[in-house]
C-alpha cells in the first residue's frame, strides 16, 4: 500500500473523522489512482488497527535512509583518507 494514502487516512483519524474514499482522497498530498485508495480505506474499514501496523512499518525506510546517509558520508571520509595516505 502506498504510504500517503495511509498518511491521509491517520491525519483525517487525527481530527476526529471517519476515513471515507472522498475525504481521504482530499487530504492527498500527491496523486494516487483511485483503487488504491479505495483499498486502503478498505483495508481501515476491515481492520482500523492496520493502520497503526502500517504507520510503525512505515517509520523504518526513513531510519534506513539515514543510516544510508551516514553510510555515504563515512565512505567520503574514507576515501579522503585514503587519498591523503596515498599521497604521502
Amino acid at each position: 500500500m502506498n504510504s500517503v494514502v495511509f498518511d491521509a487516512i491517520q491525519v483525517l483519524l487525527d481530527e476526529g473523522k471517519t476515513p471515507t474514499v472522498a475525504l481521504t482522497k482530499s487530504r492527498l498530498a500527491q496523486p494516487v489512482p483511485m483503487p488504491m485508495i479505495i483499498a486502503a480505506v478498505s483495508q481501515y474499514k476491515n481492520n482500523p488497527d492496520s493502520i497503526n501496523n502500517f504507520v510503525k512499518t512505515s517509520q523504518q525506510p526513513e531510519n534506513a535512509e539515514l543510516k544510508a546517509s551516514q553510510l555515504d558520508r563515512i565512505e567520503q571520509k574514507l576515501d579522503q583518507l585514503l587519498s591523503l595516505l596515498e599521497q604521502k
